[in-house]
């Protein structure tokens, strides 16, 4: 075999390893969205069923006529957006001046303050739900969508700072010189320098900010009671009874609560290209 031969063959054989793995990530999502649009015989058949053979939407229409415990399911999807949305904005804000504040300026105790961080990376959140709950009972927190909001900021900033110091890290230096050379000051040379360069970082801590947050549902549960704080993880519990689980219902739910995870990464992600983009140019 040549060597151009064993190349092609290599590069086929690592497309198709890519090709299963993706098939692999994807099937749990298509299987969601497909059994979301199957009739409940097709649902818990043994056999299996690739495609619905006769499309329903009447999960769909129980999630949104019939609501989930006596309320819209729009008010869970507000309610997740609102901590989703809040928490990406503050760990964002919070995470981008520590990270400058860490790779632009030498203190004492930097070192183990960035240990620190990763101590506390490594820490299940499941592990500080007992302290955290104390400590938003203390706070006069509980029962409110902004105690969401703020524990998901302090579970989700020390990612966002060990990311983003890599970025702030990555811009040299003399561009911030040279804006201060022409007059600008610190502020404008962090927002029109230093802000543009660094956004791709920027947008991937939101990602994975936004992603946590709505997913979650350990927090959601133990530190909201009112019915009407519920987020979705949450509003979707209710359709696992004691009589049986709503499997149609819950596929359906569980489709729509994709919805707003992929426009809002697709919106995100074309940020991401300009930000690279501007990037290069201001470079």
């Amino acid at each position: 075999m040549t060597p151009l031969a064993r190349k092609r063959l290599g590069v086929v054989a690592v497309n198709a390893i890519a090709v299963l793995v993706f098939l692999f990530a994807v099937f749990p999502v298509y299987w969601m969205v497909s059994a979301g649009f199957k009739e409940n015989d097709q649902i818990f058949t043994t056999e299996f069923i690739p495609f619905p053979t006769h499309f329903t939407f009447d999960h769909f229409a129980r999630v949104f006529t019939d609501g989930v415990a006596g309320h819209s399911i729009w008010l869970y999807m507000k309610n997740s957006a609102i901590v989703a949305l809040g928490t990406v904005l503050i760990g964002s804000m919070f995470a981008l001046l520590s990270a400058t504040a860490i790779a632009r300026f030498r203190f004492r105790g930097r070192a183990g303050f960035l240990i620190v961080l990763l101590v506390v990376q490594m820490i299940p959140a499941e592990a500080l739900l007992i302290p955290l709950f104390l400590m938003v009972k203390r706070l006069g927190l509980y029962d409110h969508l902004a105690s969401l909001i703020v524990v998901h900021v302090a579970l989700t900033l020390p990612f966002g700072v060990w990311m983003l110091r890599t970025f702030v890290a990555a811009v040299p230096k003399t561009l911030e010189e040279a804006a201060w050379i022409d007059g600008a000051s610190r502020m404008t040379t962090f927002w029109k320098v230093l802000f543009p360069l660094v956004a791709p970082g920027l947008v991937a801590t939101s990602i994975f900010s936004f992603i946590t947050a709505w997913n979650d549902l350990i927090m959601a549960l133990y530190l909201m009671n009112d019915p009407t704080g519920y987020t979705m993880p949450v509003a979707l519990q209710y359709f696992f009874g004691q009589k049986g689980t709503d499997w149609g219902a819950i596929m359906a739910g569980s489709t729509l609560m994709t919805i707003p995870v992929v426009v809002f990464f697709l919106l995100v992600q074309r940020r991401m290209v300009s930000g690279l983009v501007a990037g290069a140019v201001k470079g």
